[in-house]
This record gives structure tokens, sequence and C-alpha cells, in this order.
């Protein structure tokens, strides 16, 4: 067999094998270079409310903390209060919290959820869930490495690596290090 055949084989069988793998890296690396646009693992919704109960430290209750979860219509189980300052009551449900200003009555909401699908493929771009996951994933980048190399020689002639290939790779391999270099 020859060698641009074995080549070719190489590297459109593992382009297949690796298609999936490289798909949840490709999305999740997106995802994560936009972390300061946005949080790709969980949903945070917050909002303002003001509350229309007096508190009175000395005598709040569980009571009283549900009859506030219920003024600002959270429904998300009830887990516990406590006061981190003179000035503040903190109360604490599944998945967020209700921080309320005694003095002003003002009331900040959060709530947080998973964001479906990608903090799915985030866990598995950056977590490495098990160690035989990690052999899979190293594995992987091999490959990419693999498929990288053997697609400089899918194309012959002037159009492949000995002609315009050769430029685009070139360019391609000096990008990153004027980025490296500039923000070093």
């Amino acid at each position: 067999m020859k060698w641009r055949k074995i080549n070719r084989v190489l590297h459109r069988d593992f382009g297949f094998f690796f298609f999936g793998m490289t798909i949840i890296y490709a999305i999740s690396g997106i995802a994560l270079n936009h972390l300061h646009h946005w949080n790709p693992n969980y949903v945070i919704d917050s909002r303002t409310e003001n509350i229309k109960i007096h508190i009175d430290r000395t005598d709040f209750s569980n009571d009283r903390a549900l009859k506030i979860l219920e003024q600002v219509n959270v429904k998300s189980t009830y887990k516990q209060y406590y006061f981190p300052s003179q000035d503040e009551l903190k109360i604490f449900v599944n998945g967020g919290s209700v921080a309320i200003d005694l003095n002003t009555g003002e009331a900040y909401v959060e709530t947080i959820r998973r964001r479906p699908f990608f903090r799915e493929l985030n866990f598995l771009h950056y977590n490495n869930p098990r160690k035989l996951y990690t052999w899979f994933s190293d594995i992987f980048a091999s490959s990419l490495m693999l498929i990288a190399i053997t697609g400089l020689f899918i194309i012959k002639g002037k159009k492949g690596i000995t002609g315009r290939g050769a430029w685009l790779t070139i360019v391609g391999i000096l990008l990153p290090i004027v980025f490296l270099i500039g923000y070093l």
C-alpha cells in the first residue's frame, strides 16, 4: 500500500471516529472563551423586590421566612435563614437566595439553575470525569495532531503542501505566535 493511501485512510478514519469529540471540544471551547460574557454552566437570574413585612430580628422564625419567600414569589424549597449583619437578612432556598436590606425592605432575589447542554459539554472538556476518560482525551488530543499532519498531505501539487498549502500552513503557525508575543 502506498504511503499516500495510508495517509488518506488514517486521516479519514480518525476524522470519522473523533467527530463527536471534536464537536464537543469545539462548542465547549467557544463557550469557555466567552466566560466574561456569560456563565456556560449555570443560568443566574436576579431581580429586586420590595418587602411589605416588618422584620424583627428578635422574634424572626422559619414561618416568617416562608411568608417572605411567598411574597417575593420564590417557590424553591426553603433551607434556612441568618442575619449576616445588623441590617441584613439572608434566606437560602434550593438553587438560590434572598438577601433583604432591613432598613429599606429591598430584597435581592437570586436563582441559579444548571444550563442544559453546555454544562455537560464543559464537564467533558475540562473536568475529566474519570481516569479512563483522561486516557481517552489524551488519545483524542494525539489523534488531532495526527489528523492535522495527515491533512497536510491529502492534496498534491500547487494546491497542496508544496504550493498554496505551505503558505496557509505557515500563516496558521505564525498567527498563534504573534498573539502569544502580543499578550506576553
